[in-house]
């Protein structure tokens, strides 16, 4: 659901895509090919959110902040299921685990990787490549070449995903069967653990 606030209508790129129930209030620019999930809220009321290119912001997140802030997330930021973005600023290809919580006036630098459930303190500043982990959040060492490299790619699948949606995501009533035809799911994309097995 897209709202207005006061006299700020969100401006929504039109190969975004942000699902019905989602919501957008307010002062909030989304740019081109990005993603946001049923049930994330990014909530423009009381200042601005800026969503880059190929953004994603996945289900159950928020995002908001103090009254008269500015806050973006650069090209690429890839926001995991459930995370919390309060007042902070994302730096460009970085990663933010699931259930994090990044705090407000905190800078999360580019190509960074939050490790899930890390809690980043206010005004914390983590300069680029910082892999960071735990709850006060604290930068345990670099982000690989191999590292980054796997989160790119698995940030192409969601900026793959809006086109996919607007193409072929339809509300249906559901089957009552399994048909005998039912298609497999392709296996794609490793998981990082598999891919430094192998």
């Amino acid at each position: 659901m897209i709202y207005s606030f006061k006299s700020h209508i969100p401006v929504i790129h039109e190969s975004s895509f942000v699902h019905p129930q989602a919501t957008v209030i307010g002062n909030v620019i989304i740019g081109k090919n990005c993603y946001v999930g049923p049930s994330a809220v990014i909530r423009g009321d009381w200042g601005e959110i800026i969503l880059e290119d190929g953004v994603n912001v996945q289900e159950n997140c928020t995002v908001h902040m103090f009254p008269g802030k500015s806050i973006t997330l650069r090209e690429g930021a890839h926001v995991g299921h459930g995370a919390i973005i309060h007042g902070a600023n994302l730096g460009r290809n970085c990663m933010i685990g699931m259930n994090s919580v990044i705090m407000d006036d905190a800078t999360i630098g580019d190509e960074c990787i939050v490790g899930a459930m890390a809690f980043v303190k206010a005004e914390a500043v983590f300069e680029p490549r910082s892999l960071i982990v735990g709850n006060p959040a604290k930068k345990i060492k670099e982000v690989s070449d191999q590292m980054i490299a796997w989160k790119t790619a698995g940030t192409k699948l969601y900026q793959q995903l809006p086109a996919d949606c607007h193409e072929t995501m339809r509300e249906v009533e559901p089957l009552r069967e399994i048909p005998e035809n039912r298609p497999v799911q392709e296996d794609f994309y490793k998981t990082l653990q598999e891919i430094k097995k192998s």
